[in-house]
């Protein structure tokens, strides 16, 4: 290779890259940590280095120019080769000590992990833990998070996955709001009742429920939130039924399933990490472990 032949700076590729898939300076420097002049004269420099204008301000957004958008692959590439070497020299590390990241649902962070992360922090504390607790899905190959706990199969071959086991999801409400309603005995006895959703809408859960006989409209959903554990704390409140999966839902004191008798919402439970890093020491002694706590927890649901 022509090394004299590479006429900018890696690292302003960076910040042009990051801007690019951001849409915005101020987006893309708080994505790398650093202030937005700093990124500005980056990708200003870039600019200068290549010869070329690589963005045409529209509005208050930035929008590629014909020439940036030819170099946006080859900058992908690029970024995709650093996260490799990344990964690399972290999958060589052998120490049972240092960070480990584990990204989960929010409601499966804060009811189920947190006690199987103590027990695993009393036999090791030189593993430290930080837990992404978020439903969107983190990006394992570009180093958002070394584990993830997830309820689809990744296809990606650069992922290791393990099935832990099949869940099942129902439909709970706080005993106190059944009892007020009357307790119905038929999905269509609760064609007046308050649901919580993500939404106000309902769309996707009026058209799953109805499948199973209920007989919904938006009207039913008069709570709503995107997070899912303020979505179970309305359900515990008493303002309507959701949806939570029994290893949760069963376990909650003055909360219980609104139709015993109707069948489960079955679903799986995966335990993924990126290869190269389940080289690592300390990763794949966090991934066996929590595989096996998990594991157990079908075995003891009261653990």
């Amino acid at each position: 290779m022509d090394w004299r032949s590479v006429r900018f700076d890696w690292n302003r590729a960076r910040a042009f890259l990051v801007t690019a898939e951001e849409g915005s300076l101020s987006a893309a420097a708080r994505a790398l940590g650093m202030s937005q002049p700093t990124l500005g004269r980056q990708v200003d420099a870039l600019e200068e280095e290549l010869e070329v204008l690589l963005f045409e301000r529209v509005g208050k957004r930035l929008v590629l120019t014909e020439a940036g958008l030819g170099l946006l692959e080859h900058a992908r590439a690029m970024g995709e080769a650093a996260s490799r070497v990344s990964l690399a020299a972290s999958g060589h590390s052998q120490a049972l000590e240092g960070e480990v990241t584990i990204t989960v649902g929010e409601i499966f962070g804060a009811r189920v992990l947190p006690p199987i992360i103590a027990r695993l922090r009393a036999d090791e504390p030189g593993i430290r833990i930080e837990i992404v607790a978020t439903n969107e899905t983190s990006d394992l190959r570009r180093r958002e998070a070394d584990i993830a706990i997830r309820n689809v199969r990744p296809q990606h071959p650069d992922l290791i996955a393990r099935k832990i086991r099949d869940m099942a999801g129902n439909l709970y409400a706080a005993s106190v709001y059944l009892d007020r309603i009357g307790r119905p005995t038929t999905p269509a006895g609760f064609s007046d009742a308050d649901f919580v959703g993500f939404d106000l809408d309902g769309g996707p859960m009026i058209a799953a429920l109805g499948h199973v006989g209920f007989s919904l409209q938006s009207r039913n959903f008069t709570s709503a939130c995107q997070n899912q554990l303020v979505q179970w704390e309305l359900v515990r409140a008493g303002l309507g039924i959701g949806v939570n999966s029994e290893l949760i839902g069963d376990a909650e004191p003055g909360v219980e399933r609104i139709l015993p008798a109707m069948p489960s919402i079955p679903f799986p439970l995966w335990l993924v990490s990126h290869r190269e890093l389940h080289t690592s020491r300390r990763v794949r002694f966090v991934f066996e472990r929590l595989a096996a706590e998990l594991a157990a927890l079908f075995d003891h649901p009261t653990r």
